[in-house]
């Protein structure tokens, strides 16, 4: 099943997650060779909470991310649209509210938050454009956007191994976990169509947003894109 089918029935998405919540985070760290945490962690560094600030987890699927970045001292909201994932959340006891929203029509008005975020989750969204303004509409001035994200390996013969091994390997992985292995091709797909660091940092100046960068974790395979709500 091909990302582009999935586009064309933007619901599908949504249920394809609830089928697979209950392996995702288990499944992401094997296929992620235990590099998860670590991603996490940095993420939430770029973040630079202030203790008390209210913080957007978008696409938080179980809460894992929304977790980790309440530890750090934040009041987290984690948003989600699948309620399958949310209900996984709420049945480990992630300490968060979880909230149902579409990442294109976030249901909270301007400037609730101080920052905002989304792990591994922008490229699910049908418009991701549209997703990063909305959450430059919820982020107060001068509050802060984080995006980490699969991206595009910056060293040519490691970037083909990496091709090969989502998608050949990622849903022969899957399918040893008795998961929807059609889920994990969808995935790996749409990890190869995903823009590269550059594309993604443009996006973020079409939203808006000032004082742009990114960083590449794992030689980009992941990438860590931070901008700032312009003050005026």
């Amino acid at each position: 099943m091909s990302r582009a089918d999935l586009e064309k029935q933007p619901y599908d998405v949504a249920t394809m997650f609830d089928g697979i919540a209950k392996r995702y985070d288990l499944m992401n760290d094997v296929a992620a060779m235990g590099q998860v945490g670590m991603w996490r962690d940095l993420m939430v560094q770029a973040l630079e909470i202030e203790p008390g600030e209210q913080v957007l987890d978008l696409a938080a699927g179980t809460g894992t991310s929304a977790a980790a970045i309440a530890h750090a001292g934040a009041r987290v909201v984690a948003a989600d649209f699948s309620l399958g994932m949310m209900s996984e959340g709420r049945r480990r006891g992630a300490p968060v509210p979880f909230v149902g929203a579409d990442g294109q029509h976030l249901p909270f008005t301007e400037d609730s938050f101080d920052a905002a975020v989304i792990s591994f989750g922008l490229r699910n969204v049908h418009d991701p454009r549209r997703a990063l303004g909305e959450m430059v509409r919820v982020v107060r001035p001068g509050g802060r956007v984080v995006v980490c994200e699969f991206s595009t390996p910056t060293w040519g013969p490691f970037r083909t191994v990496y091709e090969k091994y989502l998608l050949r390997a990622l849903p022969a992985v899957a399918g040893t976990f008795a998961t929807a292995v059609d889920a994990y091709e969808y995935l790996a797909e749409s990890i190869l169509e995903w823009p590269d660091q550059e594309e993604l940092r443009s996006w973020f100046l079409e939203a808006g947003m000032e004082r742009t960068q990114y960083r590449n974790l794992s030689g980009g395979i992941v990438a860590l894109h931070r901008g700032v709500v312009p003050v005026s």
